[in-house]
């Protein structure tokens, strides 16, 4: 099964020791596919380019990262104005939520596939709607790369 995956996530994946939740969700695209927002590119590359900038990540290890992201099966997905100015922006008013994290929540509950995500608000809206939450302990077919 597919899952969603927001930006925190996929930028976890260059700290030295990413959270438990996004090394799941890594370990998960290994073997499936990923569904994200229009805007997760650019939040990515915005995130990327602070870190660098910040002296927190080389050029190199920015090139090895978007390597590694061409090589994994994340889809995305176009969504047309009506649905961003309409459902999103609902989500994100009745949440309390940036309509960029909205497009998260959209995108999950409408394909009904799990959230991966870290931000805590992210993860309350999508208890209150329903949304599962990937979480490390989820799928007990699958090991922390730690554990072996």
């Amino acid at each position: 099964m597919p899952i969603v995956l927001d930006a925190s996530i996929t930028l976890a994946w260059v700290h030295s020791q990413p959270p438990a939740e996004a090394t799941h969700a890594q370990q998960i695209l290994l073997v499936d596919d990923a569904l994200v927002p229009a805007i997760w590119p650019a939040e990515v590359a915005n995130g990327l380019l602070v870190a660098e900038r910040r002296g927190m990540l080389t050029a190199d290890q920015r090139t090895s990262f978007l390597a590694l992201l061409r090589r994994l099966d994340i889809a995305v997905e176009a969504t047309g104005a009506e649905l961003t100015l309409s459902v999103t922006l609902n989500l994100a008013r009745d949440h309390g939520l940036s309509v960029y994290d909205a497009m998260y929540l959209e995108l999950a509950r409408r394909e009904g596939v799990p959230l991966a995500t870290l931000d805590s608000r992210v993860r309350e809206a999508a208890t209150r709607l329903g949304i599962t939450i990937l979480e490390p302990e989820s799928d007990p077919t699958l090991t922390d790369p730690k554990d072996t």
